[in-house]
């Protein structure tokens, strides 16, 4: 089949709106909300930071613009059912119990199911088979801020302390968190709230009220958008906001916004029985299939290969006759990492070079091997979505735990599957982690 590259991506008006709400998002920080009044006059050291601030911002808006890959010649791409030995090879080395692939391409999808439901069942997962998002949960939530930004109803740079409950003191350090922060792992938050109670089901802690007692007596680990520490508490609090904003519980917000426009039917936070008995089962046990809307906002979606078809399609902006497509500006780098003081967690499917809300993108703007991406993981999955609009393809992929040792890096696998069905050569291996010696200590007696 051939298949031409697209010359661009993202409109012009995108990236100049998106630019915009960056640029006054990072403005209003550096001011720390101050107005500009004869009696708040800024002392010459405090508008020589703010004029840096916004030069800083210069390398950003080249990553904005170009965000497509210029245009490619004419390939001659991989039939989408050569992807089928692509996943067994990585299901193999996996060492999963079972997995789902999906590839879409334009408006061509493919699908295969390997390994077994659970462990001995002899029967292979299905389009229909039930599974845990897990952390790709994020991307949702961040499909429905971008939404409710582009209606007015919030804004990126709104602090989290606006959507706070009454008499919840939101902590600060030199400038209080924001919208923008929260999506962008920048919030100075820690990844977890806290271990939860011994016997308690995957994706159910914290719910809303243990979350926003716990916040209050937190000391940031750094100042807010200048460090990116992957956190899941965050996105939580993100979900709170919007609803708070929205009025609307989130997973009614998420379901009238986003997955009922969408008809993704079996994507929910509250799986009935009939689903329940079609979720992969790893190796381990995972404990119950329950309801999981206390993580709504950070890894509580279950779905299904089938709705996850919808999401590709509509993620890649190809313009289906039978879906809709996400508004340009949700996919597009909002933080350079080389600008911030330091970045943890980020990293599982190689080097960041741009930060989105939610995403993570791999590779500069303007190589046509450039993927955005989001990992999840937990509750016995391990799950991905990865994205090359270069070839307008996509791919999800779950995977339930084994009982053997992975011989893959499964992101990294996945990444270089994408490429193959793009045409495109693999990603380099990522080198090798230096070995710490580390000194052994006598045990006190």
């Amino acid at each position: 089949m051939h298949g031409a590259f697209p010359s661009s991506t993202l409109d012009k008006q995108t990236i100049a709106d998106s630019l915009t709400e960056i640029l006054h998002h990072s403005f209003r920080k550096s001011l720390g909300f101050c107005t500009l009044q004869s009696e708040h006059k800024m002392s010459p050291t405090k508008i020589l930071h703010t004029l840096l601030a916004i030069l800083s911002l210069w390398p950003l808006r080249s990553a904005l613009a170009q965000t497509s890959p210029p245009p490619l010649p004419n390939l001659e791409l991989p039939a989408l059912q050569s992807a089928g030995p692509l996943g067994a090879d990585l299901f193999l080395q996996s060492g999963s119990t079972g997995m789902v692939l999906v590839v879409v391409r334009d408006n061509q999808v493919f699908f295969h199911g390997y390994g077994e439901t659970a462990p001995n069942s002899h029967q292979l997962p299905t389009q229909d088979s039930l599974l845990r998002l897990c952390s790709l949960t994020k991307i949702f939530t961040t499909d429905v801020l971008s939404k409710l930004i582009a209606d007015g109803t919030v804004h990126l740079d709104e602090p989290l302390q606006r959507f706070a409950p009454r008499r919840t003191v939101v902590p600060k350090r030199v400038q209080p968190i924001t919208l923008a922060d929260l999506a962008t792992h920048t919030s100075g938050l820690p990844r977890e709230l806290g271990t939860p109670p011994r016997g308690t089901p995957h994706f159910t802690f914290p719910d809303y009220r243990t979350r926003w007692r716990w916040l209050p007596n937190q000391r940031l680990r750094t100042t807010p958008g200048t460090a990116a520490l992957y956190s899941n508490v965050a996105f939580d609090l993100l979900s709170d906001a919007l609803q708070s904003a929205a009025h609307k519980q989130y997973a009614a917000l998420l379901a009238d916004r986003t997955l009922n426009p969408l008809r993704m039917q079996n994507t929910t936070f509250f799986p009935n029985p009939e689903q329940c008995n079609h979720l992969l089962i790893g190796a381990h046990d995972e404990g119950p299939c329950t309801v999981t809307e206390e993580t709504a906002g950070s890894s509580g979606l279950y779905s299904t290969a089938t709705d996850m078809e919808i999401w590709l399609k509509y993620l890649l902006q190809t313009g289906s006759p039978v879906t809709s497509t996400q508004n340009q500006a949700a996919q597009v780098i909002y933080i350079l990492p080389s600008a911030l003081v330091s970045q943890k967690g980020l990293d599982h499917a190689g080097d960041p070079t741009g930060i989105g809300l939610g995403w993570i993108h791999i590779l500069p703007t303007d190589a046509p091997s450039h993927i955005i991406e989001k990992t999840g993981g937990g509750a016995g999955f391990t799950t991905y979505i990865a994205i090359n609009h270069a070839s307008h393809t996509a791919i999800f992929l779950a995977a339930t735990d084994g009982s053997g040792d992975a011989h893959v890096n499964f992101f990294n696998a996945a990444n270089n599957l994408l490429l193959a069905m793009s045409g495109l050569p693999p990603l380099p291996p990522p080198p090798p982690k230096p070995v710490v010696k580390r000194k052994h200590k006598r045990r006190k007696p």
